[in-house]
């Protein structure tokens, strides 16, 4: 089909009676909008902008303890016309607040909203009016390299499925770098993740999440890869558990019997097969025997390997006899 032909095809089809009325119809309705969009865009507004503000000319021996980049929200009166250009212009990408135009001595520094809204006005045309500013003022913290290392934790609540349990959780890095004043390094031992929140899984869990944030404290890194190994939950005993004597005088032993007993657990499938006897610790106190004389003594359960809970002796009274050392 030639060129003339197609284009004699379209306009006949464009052209048509019918046609030709509704191209009028579209003609006066895109006006309308050009009007319609003129006359709005010249009312007058109100809008909120979020402003990102970042502390600059930091010198090289003080570090930045608080975030790096903050953000304050800004509303601006103005035609619409003028807010469109705000919102998708670069009139307000970034606020630079220098660094030693507001510190202070202790290892702070403070920017009030009104010193905020006059680095604002700078960037705005002269019609355009702010008519409130959040927050009432802009803290940030430093610090001149002041730091220590402590381990890290998780927070929240990760529950496996039934009949599984955590027997084992691994950290990388298991140790992170804190900057902060002094004082609160003082009080900073460990340091949390973020809540999390994770439930019925049974294989190991691996997750990358950031640490938990504190004022005026700065974390590296900042966020820290966890895996949650899992094991199968099961109710098990091991026999022939020794009973120790502790507070003796010197020069006498105790003798129980019988002297060794069974401990009931539970624990992973994992954990029990390496679980020896010597892992747990009986004793029975002389002391005790002391303040309460019976034909019997009492046996306690001292320590338990780790990964074992709701463990138990099978007895926890036996007879005994108290003799010198040969």
């Amino acid at each position: 089909m030639g060129v003339k032909k197609l284009w004699q095809i379209v306009s006949d089809f464009v052209f048509s009676n019918t046609n030709k009325d509704f191209l009028v119809f579209l003609f006066f309705l895109g006006l309308s909008g050009i009007f319609w969009l003129s006359l709005t865009l010249n009312e007058t507004y109100e809008r909120e902008f979020s402003i990102p503000v970042s502390v600059v000319d930091i010198p090289k021996n003080a570090v930045l303890t608080s975030d790096e980049v903050d953000t304050i929200k800004m509303t601006i009166r103005d035609k619409g016309i003028v807010l469109v250009a705000y919102q998708y212009g670069d009139y307000l990408n970034r606020l630079r607040i220098p660094f030693k135009n507001y510190t202070r001595n202790n290892g702070s520094g403070s920017v009030p909203a009104s010193e905020l809204q006059k680095l604002v006005y700078q960037n705005l045309v002269s019609s355009s009016k702010i008519t409130a500013c959040k927050p009432d003022k802009l803290e940030f913290f430093y610090n001149y390299g002041t730091h220590k290392k402590v381990p890290v934790r998780w927070s929240g609540r990760v529950i496996p499925e039934e009949l599984y349990f955590i027997s084992r959780v691994d950290y990388s890095p298991d140790s992170v770098t804190v900057y902060a004043s002094d004082e609160k390094l003082d009080s900073i031992n460990i340091i949390y993740t973020e809540t999390l929140n994770y439930a019925n899984f049974r294989d190991t869990l691996s997750i990358t999440c950031h640490l938990a944030k504190l004022k005026g404290v700065k974390v590296v890194p900042d966020r820290v890869k966890i895996n949650f190994y899992t094991d199968v939950l099961t109710e098990e005993n091991i026999e022939g558990v020794p009973i120790q004597g502790i507070n003796l005088p010197e020069g006498k032993v105790l003798r129980t019997f019988p002297a060794k007993v069974t401990v009931s657990f539970v624990t992973g499938v994992s954990v029990f097969r390496n679980l020896r006897p010597e892992d747990f610790t009986i004793v029975a106190d002389y002391n005790e025997i002391k303040r309460h004389p019976s034909e019997k003594c009492r046996i306690t359960l001292k320590n338990v390997p780790p990964g074992i809970s709701r463990a138990r002796l099978d007895v926890t009274l036996v007879d005994y006899l108290i003799e010198n050392e040969p």
